[in-house]
């Protein structure tokens, strides 16, 4: 019985912290900016889920593209309908890793150079990626930031050529999110 209690206790123990390893929101921001020749267009998400798990590197992002919101409405619109096809491609994704997470201590107030690749999914299309961004630990959460550009035409996304100079090619993306330790 003393050794039962004993593993369970144990077992506890683990599950607990690797609990405690795991870092989310969902109140992450994602912006993208389009630098065309006639037009800039900028829209910003700030519903964005994400979890990491700082003792592995795994990350997940999910994000509702009809979140995304626009200085026009008909922006926003056109975004919707007729490039992003939100109604049959309602969310993108990014699963990957931190490749170097290992030598990043979180119990201190510090700020890594992280390395990232994984799957970037847009419009239905799955990519491989890998960037570059920080990770910053500050008061017991995590601030996580990075800038990476995406080429539109990789991900299918169509643009008529009656607006081919208004949406620039490669899109710029800003991911900002503040992670906080998942609790029980």
């Amino acid at each position: 019985m003393k050794k039962i209690i004993g593993l369970l206790i144990i077992f506890a123990v683990a599950v607990g912290s690797v609990e405690a390893q795991k870092y989310i929101t969902k109140t992450g921001k994602v912006r993208f900016f389009s630098d065309a020749p006639l037009e800039k267009v900028e829209a910003v998400n700030n519903q964005v889920n994400a979890v990491l798990d700082v003792a592995s590197g795994d990350m997940v992002f999910k994000v509702l593209i009809k979140s995304f919101v626009f200085e026009k409405a008909l922006m926003q619109e056109h975004f919707n309908e007729n490039y992003m096809e939100s109604d049959k491609f309602p969310v993108s994704t990014f699963t990957g890793k931190v490749t170097n997470i290992s030598g990043m201590d979180f119990s201190k107030d510090m700020k890594y150079t992280a390395e990232v690749e994984g799957t970037l999914t847009i419009h239905g299309v799955s990519r491989p990626v890998k960037t570059q961004g920080t990770l910053e630990s500050k008061n017991g959460k995590i601030e996580g930031k990075s800038v990476f550009t995406v080429n539109v035409k990789d991900y299918d996304i169509k643009i008529p050529s009656a607006v081919v100079k208004n949406i620039a090619e490669t899109i710029e993306i800003t991911v900002d999110v503040v992670l906080e330790k998942l609790s029980k």
